[in-house]
């Protein structure tokens, strides 16, 4: 019998590895893979994810009706009228809104208006029986407006001098350089957030990491399914027309989450929307405080993330890929496993890398980048008790008022 004389002279070495080796490396395997799909949608969405329209060139845009639905908002709505008011490139009027507001935010308004003829103060109705007070109030002001495009802000929005011309020159179709394209009837942006304490750090740059990570914005942009609906009410601009024929904001009466649901019902009406970057454009203080953002967030979690089918598969890739990969790493030192150390130590640079693209990116603060396992894991938690707040229906209160959840 020959044997081949690499066996005579190589000596077999067998290597036994313990067994839990090979489970702890597919952990590792696990925890790397969650971490990289959300990574690879990033990366394409940011690319997506672009500036609004063309800087001021002086050329002639349609008037605009900016809308600011107020309600206690003495400490913000001069800078956001300010801010307005300073907008360049384009005709418009202002009209806030105040809904029964409890401190001088009318006050604070009508010495604007007495001061520039933009400017109109309005008093709302009261609030009728199965509606949500924001949604209210901005078809109130839809029915108020005079101009075919209304600007909805919010009144923590400060606007840059072009953010308000942008946004125009993207919904216009005149300036669109395909004439057989639909126009755009919404488009929406999402302001640079102003953050403060700790817990603003810790949550509220994570919308950037779940709207580009879990969102295929190619579908949003590409297709018209209302499935790839995003927006974000803070900022939310459309043409009158299709507003009203798709019913608007009283079609969607008591979401708590219009920059979600008007997009969707838009798409589900034949219209055309869209989501950009204004980061570089407007800012805003979404919450003051760890109260108010988890009575924010928790507010209109159920029409997002926390649904009884969505949460269960972002849970499952946001707590492996994003909050596991430490105790691997912990784990694989520990037992001196070199091949699950270097997967999980890829997995938390992917994760990291993210974030540190986010904060330079979109002008988030770095502080809430060192704490972001901690921040996706709060985050896994309020959804959580959003949902189940949903589920054994109990209310939800914000500005005084108490609504059902979902």
């Amino acid at each position: 019998m020959n044997l081949p004389l690499s066996l005579i002279l190589i000596p077999r070495v067998e290597v036994n590895l313990p067994s839990d080796y090979y489970h702890v490396t597919l952990a590792a395997l696990a925890v790397l893979a969650c971490a990289f799909l959300p990574a690879l949608l990033f990366a394409v969405n940011a690319m997506l994810f672009r500036r609004p329209g063309r800087p001021w060139n002086k050329r002639e845009l349609p008037p605009v009706s900016v809308l600011i639905p107020a309600r206690d908002e003495e400490a913000s709505i001069g800078a956001a009228i300010e801010a307005v008011l300073a907008s360049r490139g384009v005709a418009l009027e202002l009209i806030v809104l105040d809904d029964a507001s409890s401190d001088r935010t009318a006050e604070i308004v009508q010495r604007f208006a007495e001061e520039d003829d933009r400017v109109r103060l309005e008093t709302a109705p009261k609030l009728p029986e199965g509606w949500n007070g924001k949604q209210h109030a901005c078809w109130v002001l839809a029915s108020l407006a005079r101009y075919p495009v209304f600007c909805y802000l919010d009144a923590d929005v400060r606007v840059g001098p072009e953010a308000i011309y942008r946004m125009v020159s993207e919904i216009n179709h005149v300036e669109r350089v395909d004439q057989e394209e639909p126009e755009m009837a919404l488009v929406s942006g999402f302001p640079r957030q102003e953050t403060g304490t700790f817990f603003e750090n810790l949550l509220l740059p994570l919308i950037h990491f779940i709207l580009l990570g879990f969102l295929p914005l190619p579908g949003e942009r590409w297709t018209g399914w209302s499935a790839f609906a995003a927006g974000c009410g803070q900022f939310m601009m459309v043409r009158r027309e299709p507003y009203f024929a798709s019913g608007g904001h009283s079609a969607i009466p008591m979401t708590m989450h219009d920059g979600l649901r008007l997009p969707r019902l838009f798409r589900r009406n034949g219209f055309k929307t869209g989501v950009f970057d204004l980061s570089r454009d407007a800012e805003c203080r979404m919450y003051r405080g760890a109260g108010e953002v988890w009575r924010g967030l928790t507010k209109n979690a159920t029409e997002g993330m926390a649904t009884i089918f969505r949460l269960p598969v972002f849970t499952v890739l946001l707590l492996v890929g994003q909050v596991m990969p430490i105790p691997m790493i912990v784990a694989s030192a520990m037992l001196g496993y070199v091949v699950p150390l270097r997967l999980s130590l890829l997995a938390l640079l992917v994760g990291y890398g993210i974030r540190c693209f986010s904060a330079w990116r979109y002008g988030q603060n770095w502080r809430g980048v060192i704490w972001h396992p901690l921040g996706v894991l709060v985050l896994l938690l309020l959804e959580w008790l959003a949902l189940l707040r949903k589920l054994f229906r109990i209310r939800s209160t914000w500005k005084q008022r108490a609504y059902r959840v979902g």
